[in-house]
């Protein structure tokens, strides 16, 4: 069942897309048959989340740039995901553990979450904790939130550190002072680590794919059993992890 309000405001903007031209307030109501003042207090909620803009010398509405900004953004990743998929291929090929892309996802600067855009696994692998691709999990206890906070260059830490860092295992960082040091460790060695901290018998590493300034604008990291994981040379798969990001980061520039 359709949620009216949310119907009449998508209208609008399809309305304004269609037409190709400002409109008023007025033009918008005859068109779409409803009351001017219903118009007027959807336009006032679009306007104010950037989906629409209201020329001041006319006073006529247009499609606003937070739509712009949501379409690069998907034009973005579709083409971004593309130059990622094989090189988390190579990855997985490489140690037969699963590979997660991840962005930062900051709307709500209190609760960063990072956000699953792409993996590389075998089906039949079996995690616990393999959350599919658009899973979104917390930063403190993930590899991949570590590096975007890290590298993070529009994250306010001061709303975060306004929430209590939940509390998963006895690995799990909860106070805000070793997390923040913990941080900065991420930004000197360029990787992270999940040490058990999500889920007992759960290892990740991840690193920061960098923007041409510096800014993480995505991560990768590689997920297993911390048996599997830490058999072997366990800096080794952190050195390859870190490779595998810089690669993608100079791929993507």
């Amino acid at each position: 069942m359709a949620i009216q309000a949310l119907d009449r405001a998508l209208d609008i903007l399809i309305l304004l897309s269609e037409n190709n031209h400002e409109m008023g307030i007025s033009e918008i109501a005859r068109e779409m048959d409803i009351h001017k003042s219903t118009v007027h207090r959807t336009l006032l909620t679009l306007e104010e989340k950037g989906f629409v803009e209201q020329n001041p010398e006319n006073e006529k509405y247009w499609l606003g740039l937070r739509l712009y900004s949501i379409g690069m953004s998907f034009d973005a990743n579709l083409s971004i995901k593309s130059i990622i998929r094989p090189f988390a291929q190579e990855l997985y090929d490489e140690f037969h553990e699963v590979v997660n892309v991840s962005t930062l996802e900051h709307t709500d600067p209190r609760h960063p979450k990072s956000v699953i855009i792409l993996k590389a696994e075998d089906p039949g692998q079996v995690l616990r904790a393999n959350p599919p691709v658009g899973s979104s999990s917390e930063c403190h206890c993930s590899s991949v939130g570590k590096c975007l906070l890290a590298f993070s260059s529009s994250m306010d830490f001061d709303q975060y550190q306004q929430t209590p860092l939940a509390h998963h295992t006895t690995n799990t960082i909860t106070h805000w002072p070793a997390f923040l040091d913990t941080l900065e460790q991420v930004r000197e060695n360029g990787y992270a680590v999940d040490n058990e901290e999500l889920e007992i018998g759960l290892t990740c590493i991840g690193a920061p794919i960098l923007n041409r300034s510096g800014t993480a604008i995505a991560a990768i990291s590689l997920s297993g059993p911390t048996q599997r994981m830490r058999s072997g040379d366990f800096q080794y798969k952190i050195q390859r992890v870190k490779t595998i990001a810089a690669r993608i980061s100079e791929a993507i520039r």
